[in-house]
C-alpha cells in the first residue's frame, strides 16, 4: 500500500497565496485618495464597460482588482446584503464596516479551504460626515483587513504605487483636483503617461445628496488633470 502524498499545511498556504498574488498582479492598480469633501477613487482602467468601482449604497463605494468575475461577484454579494440589511432594519444601520467583516470571512473561508483562492484585492470605502469618520477597508485575497488612511493602493504594484503616492500627500488634505492629478502620477510612474481615456474615477461626496457616490467621466477627469 503506497503512502498518502504529504504536503505541509504551511506550504499549501504559501502556494496558494503566491497563486493568488500573481494573479492580482496580471490586472492594473487603484488608488483611494482622500479629498476636502470627499474620497477619490481612481483606477487604471482602460475598458468603458468593465468597471472597477461601484456603488454599494448610500455612502458606500466598491472597488476591486484583480479578477474582474470574481471581484464582480463579491460586489453583487456586498449590494444585496446591503440592501436586507437596510429593508430589515434602516438605512444607516448598513456600514462598510460590517460589509468588510463579511468579505473578510467569505475570502477567508475560500483561501483557508478550497483549492483556488480568489485572486482578488477589494477595497470597501464609506463616506463620513466628517473627514474622521471616513473609513477605507484594503481587504486581501486572504480575508485580512485593513484599516487605512488617508489613501490606500490595491494591486501588484501596491508598494511602488504606495511609494510615489506618501511624499505627495504628506502635507494638508489635497482638494479634488489634486487627489486626482497625485493619484495619476503614482499609478503611472516615471516612465509612462496617463490620460483621461485610461482612468476610471468615481468620488464619495460628503456633502451631496443622500447618495454620495457619482461616478466621473473622461471630460470631468480631463479638466481635473489639466487645472
Amino acid at each position: 500500500m503506497s503512502m498518502p502524498f504529504y504536503v505541509a499545511p504551511e506550504q499549501v498556504m504559501k502556494d496558494r497565496a503566491d497563486y493568488a498574488r500573481k494573479g492580482i498582479a496580471r490586472g492594473r492598480a487603484l488608488v483611494a485618495v482622500q479629498y476636502i469633501d470627499g474620497i477619490a477613487i481612481i483606477a487604471e482602467n482602460p475598458s468603458n464597460t468593465l468597471r472597477k468601482v461601484s456603488e454599494i449604497y448610500d455612502r458606500i463605494a466598491f472597488a476591486g482588482v484583480g479578477k474582474y468575475n470574481e471581484f464582480d461577484q463579491l460586489r453583487v454579494a456586498g449590494v444585496r446584503s446591503a440592501d436586507l440589511k437596510g429593508y430589515q432594519y434602516s438605512r444607516a444601520d448598513v456600514d462598510a464596516r460590517s460589509l468588510a467583516n463579511q468579505y473578510a470571512q467569505i475570502l477567508g473561508q475560500i483561501f483557508t479551504h478550497e483549492m483556488k483562492p480568489l485572486e482578488v484585492e477589494i477595497l470597501v470605502a464609506e463616506i463620513g460626515v466628517s473627514a474622521a469618520a471616513d473609513q477605507l477597508f484594503h481587504i486581501l485575497y486572504d480575508g485580512t483587513v485593513l484599516d487605512e488612511k488617508r489613501y490606500s493602493v490595491l494591486g501588484g504594484d501596491a508598494d511602488a504605487i504606495a511609494g510615489r503616492l506618501s511624499p505627495e500627500l504628506a502635507g494638508d488634505v489635497p482638494d479634488l483636483a489634486k487627489a486626482v492629478k497625485v493619484a495619476n502620477r503614482a499609478l503611472a510612474g516615471s516612465d509612462r503617461t496617463l490620460v483621461a481615456d485610461d482612468l476610471e474615477v468615481a468620488v464619495l461626496r460628503r456633502n451631496g445628496p443622500r447618495r454620495a457616490f457619482a461616478r466621473l467621466d473622461d471630460a470631468e477627469v480631463s479638466n481635473l488633470l489639466a487645472s
